[in-house]
């Protein structure tokens, strides 16, 4: 069963889902928030945005994040696909998505979400994870390496920058 983990204060916790996301083919809801599939949103993007309703993205490994450039602002979720676990494309969409494009809204990885690659998906700016693990398993894997050697999303120091500063 899927569950909802989010990044909240440097903290992993269980979290509700406040968004339904729509199947490629499927009916909007009546209501509430939406993630809508990139391949969808050139036709339902800018009515759900005027309507006021929270909406997301959801992109695959082929969509461009670019084209959200114009929107970012105004979208409450970007939700990136993993379709396998060894589909490394989402980090560099992620790591885009926060320092590139500015994006401040929640980045979700959904897909094939695996325990093992919390670290990485934290340090490439996701906040938000989709995965069949607990919040506490999350986090121990999240949390297994002290140091970082390069630069990233999460702006950590890299060690060599600490070693310095002693």
């Amino acid at each position: 069963m899927q569950m909802l983990i989010r990044l909240e204060a440097g903290h992993f916790v269980q979290a509700a889902d406040d968004f339904t996301t729509l199947a490629p083919d499927g009916d909007l809801p009546a209501q509430g928030g939406v993630i809508v599939p990139f391949a969808r949103w050139a036709e339902l993007g800018e009515s759900l945005l005027n309507e006021g309703r929270n909406v997301g993205v959801r992109l695959t490994s082929a969509d461009a994040a670019e084209a959200l450039v114009p929107v970012l602002e105004r979208l409450s979720v970007v939700a990136v696909e993993f379709p396998i676990f060894r589909d490394g494309r989402g980090y560099s969409t992620a790591v885009l998505l926060r320092t590139r494009f500015g994006y401040r809204g929640e980045l979700r990885a959904v897909g094939d979400v695996l325990v093992d690659q919390a670290w990485n998906l934290a340090r490439c700016g996701f906040d938000a994870f989709e995965t069949q693990v607990s919040a506490e398993q999350f986090a121990a894997s999240a949390h297994r390496f002290r140091h970082v050697y390069q630069a990233s999303a999460d702006d950590r120091q890299p060690a060599f920058v600490e070693r310095e500063a002693v």
